[in-house]
This record gives C-alpha cells, structure tokens and sequence, in this order.
C-alpha cells in the first residue's frame, strides 16, 4: 500500500496546484484538462523537472462527459484500481472562475464556466473520492448571489456524506509576491473523519477551523503585511535604480523574485508580447502605479497585484519600457526557476495559463496542511469536541 495518498486532478491548467501536492507528499495518479495546449504545458514541465508521469495518464476531456456514461465507468474503473495500492484518493481542482469574478463575466451559476462548479461537485459526489480541494474566486464566496450557489454546492456535498472545512486565503500569506486572494473548500469523506479518530460534536457536517491548522504554514499575517509601509509610486524611468526598503520584507517584492529565477536567462524570458504601438503610453506610467484596470505598473519593491493578464489587463515591468515576460510572470506565481513552459506555446496561452495558475508557494502550503491533517492521530478532543459552531445560512 502506497504511503502517499494519490490524487486525480482536474481543470489542471499546466498544473502549478498539482506541483504543490507532488512535491509535497502526494502522488498525482490522473490529470485532466480540456485544453490540449495546457495540457501539452504541464507534460513538458514535467518533463523538464524530472517528474515521473501520472500512472493513469493525462486526459483531455470535458469534465461534463465525465458524470454519466462510459467516461463515468471508466474513471471509477481508475479510482477503484488506485485503490489497490494508495490507502487515501483525492480530487482536487479549481473550475475555471470568470463567471463569478468580480473583473469577470459575473454570470454565477448560469454561465458556461460557472456550470463548471457544479459539475465538479457532482463528480465528487459520484465518486466518493476521500477527500477533495476545490479552489475558486474570492468573488464566489463573498458576492450575495454567487455565495447562495456556494453554500448550496456545499449542502450537496454534505449530504452526500463529506464534513467540510473552508478559507479565504491571500497567496502572499504563504510568501508569494501577489495580493491574491481565493475562496478554498475542502471536504473529507465522514468515514475517514472516523479512521482519523476524529470526534465531532456537530451534525452539520461542518469541520471545526481547530481540527485544520490553516495557519501553520503562513509566513506574513495579513493583519501585519499589508500595515507596512510599502513604496506607493515612483516616476518611471528606464532602467533606473532604486535602493530597497529596509522597512519592507524583501522576498514579498517583484525585484526579489526576478533575481531568485534569474528571469533574464530563464528560457521564457524573451517571450513578451512586443508593443505595435503605444510605447509613449508605456513610459508616461509611474513604477507602482496599478491604479488602473489595464496598463498597472508594477513597483520593484512591492508585491504584485493579482496576476490576472486577460481581459485586456496589461501589467508592465518596473523599469522596462515593455509589458512582463513569461519568465518574470511565473515568478510571480512563485514557481520553481526550472519550472518552463515550452517555446511553442503561443503569448497568449502562456499567460492564459499563468494567470488562472494557482500560486506554487499557496498549492504547497495547502498540500502540507492537508497531509498534515491526515497523518495526525492523535486529537485534543477535550478543547476541540466543545468549540461552538455558528450554523452556515443555507441551514437557518
């Protein structure tokens, strides 16, 4: 029996959330992503790095198919003969989120993508995998009209039998250089709440915050990080210097970031989208100024704005009359230096994919809190079993 327990992945993207878990104690059984040229990204990084390939395999499917018919025997054929030889499977997966995000599409539930989420949740209830990560949108949680559909995914999954457990995260809590925050939904089967020798004294199927040790691996409290006195603008000037801050942490800074990947000879770095027009435009923003919805100025010495760079939404280098590479975008998402992207892959996709990516730095501190949890055996019941539990509002 394998010792790591083994995940099938879905809406994948090139996989910077499956890296969190495969370089963190997990084995990444299945990979699906619908989109050939993501996929094509994440079997050449792969590649690159070393990593083994999944045992069952990349799929390009449409998770849709993946609920009823042939596709829906053939991946329970999977999960059962992973089984064999992994005592603990998981799904993980965030569904594609312009539907419920604020700068999105907004169309909830109704949308193309946001269907997505629902029928993410109906897989898992399916296949009953034992436990599941679903990552999302801030907007998914905190809009009026799109959090009703959150908690109504959620009583679906409750009743089909996980206790769950969620979190607004921030990416640069756990070190990345991004202001990113993300709603994290993560259930577990009852049947392995009881093996793990958990007691709750609840019926809602809901896992106190207590039991799930969201804070251990957060490196900057954001109560803290964002009351430091970080540079607000600079006038722009080509290749400028510019000293450091002594008041600020260092490695929550772009300039950082750049130099821990040596983006100047990482193998993506000539690949930026090259201005037809427009350069004036670029020289008259300020270094830090990300007021604006398109053409933000990122600051050497601050953290990043959301790495967000569709929907017309171009962010710019510090001291560089261009917008970002590929290279210092990845940085940003904090992935491994040798963590690539292949040279055919169009501007487009790449930063496609680096934009709906989640942070590597926030994939493995969830990945080491969910194994955490799960080779824990021994509870403090007497202060954990009493903590009250404030029911969600789809249960009023």
């Amino acid at each position: 029996m394998s010792s790591k327990p083994r995940i099938f992945s879905f809406f994948a993207g090139s996989g910077f959330l499956d890296l969190g878990f495969e370089l963190n104690g997990f084995d990444i059984g299945y990979v699906n992503e619908i989109y050939a040229p993501f996929i094509q990204a994440y079997r050449y990084s792969r590649e690159y790095m070393k990593i083994p390939a999944p045992k069952y395999g990349y799929h390009e499917k449409d998770v849709t198919n993946l609920i009823e018919g042939e596709e829906a025997l053939n991946l329970c054929y999977l999960i059962q003969d992973a089984r064999k030889d992994a005592s603990i499977i998981g799904f993980i997966g965030g569904p594609p989120c312009p539907d419920f995000s604020i700068g999105g599409k907004n169309r909830g539930k109704e949308g193309d993508k946001g269907k997505l989420s629902a029928c993410y949740v109906e897989l898992i209830c399916q296949q009953k995998p034992d436990f599941f990560l679903f990552e999302n949108v801030k907007g998914l949680w905190s809009t009026k009209k799109h959090r009703i559909f959150f908690e109504q995914l959620k009583h679906q999954l409750i009743q089909s039998g996980y206790v769950l457990v969620e979190r607004l995260i921030n990416a640069i809590e756990y070190g990345v250089p991004q202001d990113r925050e993300r709603i994290i939904l993560v259930g577990f089967r009852t049947s392995l709440i009881n093996d793990l020798g958990i007691k709750i004294n609840n019926n809602i199927g809901i896992l106190p915050e207590a039991y799930f040790a969201w804070d251990k691996y957060i490196i900057h409290p954001i109560n803290k990080v964002f009351s430091l006195p970080w540079p607000i603008a600079n006038s722009f000037k080509e290749n400028s210097l510019l000293p450091h801050p002594d008041s600020i942490p260092l490695p929550l800074t772009v300039e950082y970031w750049f130099k821990e990947n040596d983006v100047l000879h990482h193998p993506n770095t000539e690949h930026h989208f090259q201005p037809k027009a427009g350069i004036n435009k670029f020289a008259s923003v300020d270094e830090g100024d990300v007021s604006k919805k398109s053409f933000k100025r990122l600051h050497r010495w601050r953290y990043s704005p959301t790495a967000c760079y569709g929907n017309n939404e171009v962010h710019l280098h510090p001291y560089k009359i261009r917008r970002l590479s590929a290279a210092e975008a990845l940085a940003i998402q904090s992935l491994p230096k040798n963590f690539i992207l292949p040279d055919n892959m169009s501007l487009t996709n790449m930063f496609k994919t680096i934009g709906n990516g989640v942070p590597y730095l926030a994939a493995q501190a969830i990945a080491k809190t969910l194994l955490d949890f799960l080779e824990t055996r021994k509870w403090d019941d007497e202060v954990l079993v009493n903590q009250q539990l404030e029911l969600p509002l789809i249960f009023r």
